[in-house]
């Protein structure tokens, strides 16, 4: 066989057509210098107070990088936007995966933007175990609210966060307050003891349920009802219509299993559907009810002190556990207690205890 037949079977190789680059490279320079020049905290945080959403965007990269040469810069740019924070509503919305949060806040979100507020949504988004990684779908998913002028999504990964609460979520609250967003609602992963993450960092903290998924004795097994400020049974329309109102009783009756609230306040049920836009408008009355409560009788006040200590709290536990787990003869001791419990010459807790006392 010739050195040309070789060529001409089925699964043989023709050159092809070079592909062409994704942009041209005058357009290449630009992005790069463009990702260079990152603006200094002062023009960063001049330009969040002017309500930059570009800008809060890229504050709030700042504050969740992890790189150690970020971290002076991220606290400078909350010292900067704290002056100008906490004159908004913050609130929690949680509920089981499939429970349609998104879509609930996409109509909600929708109903408070037409009415002329301003709508931050800080959505969670669940990071895999594995591969560390998260979808960060909610921008897709709330197509209709994230193009208003008056809103701003802002997906981020939870990482190992305490209740599916991304860890520097507090922070951005800060920065979208500053940004004049009146109106901040944290979505997140979903239900479980550890929510009481959100229930801290929030005002009002709202259970989303689904009618005959059986799982009313386990939300009230689990405690959540007892930090929830209203239920709202979602998809409360055509054949579901008549379950949503069973489960509607059958949590009002559970809620009266509960003492009553420091805030005064008497938790509601309302069912809603937000594919349809049903019973959303009767939500917000609610939650506007709420507030008119507490800012009345001063909880509102008292609520924000209990928040800031938690942010404390939680900054300093923060804190300590990174610095520990950074020491460089706290880092050889674990690899080589790692390495005496793999071989079984070690417990856990034996190997606990000589790491800890080496702090």
């Amino acid at each position: 066989m010739t050195k040309k037949q070789k060529h001409t079977g089925a699964l043989s190789e023709k050159e092809g057509v070079a592909p062409l680059p994704a942009v041209s490279p005058s357009v290449a320079k630009k992005i790069q210098t463009k990702r260079r020049s990152f603006p200094s905290v002062a023009q960063l945080s001049e330009a969040i107070l002017q309500e930059d959403k570009t800008a809060l965007s890229r504050g709030i990269t700042l504050i969740e990088s992890t790189a150690t040469k970020h971290q002076e810069d991220a606290k400078a740019l909350i010292k900067a936007c704290l002056p100008h924070a906490n004159a908004s509503v913050r609130i929690g919305i949680t509920g089981v995966p499939g429970v349609g949060k998104s879509t609930f806040i996409e109509a909600f979100g929708t109903l408070l933007v037409e009415e002329g507020r301003k709508v931050a949504v800080l959505a969670v988004d669940p990071s895999s175990t594995v591969s560390r990684g998260s979808i960060l779908g909610d921008k897709t998913r709330m197509e209709a609210l994230v193009r208003h002028p008056n809103a701003f999504i802002r997906p981020s990964a939870s990482g190992d966060s305490l209740g599916g609460v991304a860890r520097k979520t507090r922070e951005a609250i800060i920065l979208c307050e500053a940004a004049g967003f009146d109106t901040i609602i944290i979505e997140t992963v979903g239900v479980g003891q550890s929510e009481t993450a959100v229930h801290s960092m929030t005002d009002f903290f709202l259970l989303l349920k689904l009618a005959g998924a059986g799982d009313e004795l386990q939300g009230i097994k689990r405690g959540i009802i007892e930090m929830a400020d209203a239920i709202v049974i979602n998809k409360a329309d055509g054949e579901n219509m008549k379950a949503a109102k069973m489960a509607k009783v059958a949590f009002n009756r559970a809620l009266h299993l509960y003492p009553p609230k420091d805030s005064n306040w008497t938790p509601k049920t309302l069912t809603c559907s937000a594919l349809t836009n049903e019973g959303i408008d009767a939500v917000w009355e609610m939650i506007a009810s709420y507030f008119e409560t507490v800012k009345a009788n001063d909880y509102f006040s008292e609520k924000r002190n209990q928040q800031n200590k938690f942010w404390l709290l939680q900054t300093i536990e923060s804190t300590l556990k990174s610095d520990f787990f950074n020491n460089p003869k706290i880092k050889e001791a674990l690899e080589t207690q790692l390495a005496l419990l793999a071989d079984n010459k070690t417990t856990p807790f034996e190997a606990a205890h000589k790491i800890l006392t080496l702090r």
